[in-house]
């Protein structure tokens, strides 16, 4: 069963001038402060920042309860595997494709 999209990633050139704008825009307090990743939390989306990621583009993650199946689904209507799946840490699991348009599909399993 789909989750829907809940985790939008920003990639960001310079993360301390990002977070800032973010914690303005936002009015809250990251919940996670990382180099590799800053992450916000509103209600039950979360908006994460990446570092040197410019040229990947804003990725939507949908989340879902099987991520294997999730991105054969995705592999069978065209897409092509930017990056496979992987445990990110805490047992959550991402994976993101490429559609027939070049837009990047993300997937997130907890």
């Amino acid at each position: 069963m789909n989750k829907g999209v809940k985790t939008i990633i920003y990639p960001v050139k310079d993360m301390t001038q990002s977070k800032t704008l973010f914690r303005k825009l936002l009015e809250v307090e990251p919940y996670a402060d990382q180099p590799y990743y800053v992450g916000f939390k509103i209600a039950d989306q979360d908006i994460g920042l990446v570092p040197n990621g410019s040229n990947a583009g804003m990725t939507a993650f949908y989340h879902v309860d099987d991520i294997k199946n999730s991105l054969q689904i995705l592999v069978n209507a065209g897409s092509e595997i930017i990056q496979d799946v992987k445990n990110v840490g805490g047992g959550r699991l991402v994976a993101s494709v490429k559609d027939n348009d070049g837009n990047i599909i993300g997937l997130v399993q907890n």
